[in-house]
């Protein structure tokens, strides 16, 4: 019979009897625990582990936290009982395990790992499922509030919504113009490369003409604007929740969608056409640059050719994406600062996401876009 401070080991033919006696404290629960764990390599070699409280003397609720502990520990290795429980132990383990949290350790299996990828694929699913009907019920309130501000023109915010063009628009045209001037640029140098083989230097005004006006500069101004303008109204909104300032207004009666989301929406419907406009004459001055430096090409043969060969509905297709783009950008800048929670980290994170789905979405669209007027042979 081996014996240390707490415990005394017995060997029988059923196996090893732990005897448990003394006084079971917190502040003695250092000295338990190394007790139990010098014994632990002992009781790995056996099948039934008998814990005799019979000599258990006094038992607090922190020592009784470890006894649960050290019995779930004892059972991964060994079958256990226990034998002379006194009644008040059994009456605070009952306590005790009731508040206890017990961790449970999962079997590892061969599909164990196929069963988890499965597993986060339909949280993810179930994630994107419920996001999207949320952002059903966003759209569905913001038609609302638009209706009701057509049936009511006094309610439109002039000066926020003026305010917002201002900053989703003008100051955007800086990057704007440098982002289309330098698409402008490599575009006409790759395709000087090209053409210059085939002696069809000319038919770079229609590969300028054509492309940028009807896919790059959209994309490109929406792709700024998402970065820029989106991810603000996001950040913009969710201070804004954070801070309380909504729950105040829709205590005080202000009507949300029309005071923070429509002026916002209005605003990028009607900066973002203009700045795609803008981006389409920079975007083909820097091709027009490449073509008289690279190919030879005059300003008035470019300007002539781009005239004659370049059909005006290209520009209007690029045009008639623009109040698309910005509807998708607007709305789910806002509806993604409606989803921050009470802490700054969050708005990070949903600022990223914002940014993420306005881009991936307006991609989308564009490709959507590209299939149909290809159909209808516009």
């Amino acid at each position: 019979m081996k014996k240390t401070a707490y415990f005394h080991i017995i060997e029988n033919k059923e196996g090893i009897t732990l005897q448990l006696h003394g006084n079971w404290r917190i502040e003695s629960l250092d000295t338990i625990e190394k007790s139990f764990n010098k014994l632990l390599s002992r009781l790995s070699k056996v099948e039934t582990i008998t814990l005799d409280l019979s000599g258990l003397q006094h038992i607090d609720t922190g020592a009784m936290v470890f006894f649960i502990s050290m019995r779930q520990k004892l059972k991964k290795i060994a079958k256990v009982r226990c034998i002379h429980i006194p009644d008040e132990f059994c009456r605070m383990f009952r306590l005790v395990r009731k508040y206890t949290y017990i961790p449970v350790v999962k079997k590892s299996s061969p599909l164990g790992f196929i069963i988890d990828f499965l597993a986060n694929i339909g949280k993810r699913g179930e994630a994107m499922l419920l996001d999207f009907i949320l952002f059903l019920d966003f759209l569905g309130q913001t038609a609302i509030a638009f209706a009701r501000l057509l049936l009511h023109p006094a309610l439109f915010r002039h000066k926020e919504t003026a305010a917002n063009i201002y900053k989703a628009g003008a100051t955007a045209i800086p990057i704007i113009a440098l982002s289309a001037f330098l698409v402008g640029i490599v575009i006409a140098f790759q395709s000087a490369v090209q053409l210059q083989k085939y002696g069809a230097n000319i038919f770079i005004v229609d590969m300028i003409g054509i492309s940028i006006p009807r896919e790059l500069a959209p994309l490109i101004s929406a792709i700024i604007v998402a970065g820029r303008s989106g991810s603000s109204y996001t950040a913009q909104i969710g201070v804004m929740k954070i801070t309380e300032e909504i729950d105040a207004m829709k205590t005080m009666g202000f009507e949300i969608f029309r005071f923070l989301v429509l002026p916002r929406i209005i605003a990028m419907m009607v900066a973002l056409p203009l700045l795609i406009f803008f981006a389409d004459i920079i975007g083909i001055y820097g091709g027009m640059l490449v073509a008289k430096m690279q190919l030879g090409i005059t300003p008035a043969q470019f300007l002539d050719r781009l005239h004659n060969e370049v059909d005006v509905r290209h520009y209007y297709i690029g045009l008639f994406k623009g109040p698309f783009f910005a509807f998708i950008i607007a709305a789910i800048g806002c509806f993604r600062g409606f989803q921050v929670s009470g802490n700054t980290e969050s708005i990070g994170r949903y600022t990223t996401i914002s940014v993420v789905n306005s881009i991936f979405l307006v991609i989308a669209m564009d490709a959507i876009f590209s299939v149909i007027f290809t159909e209808l042979d516009i």
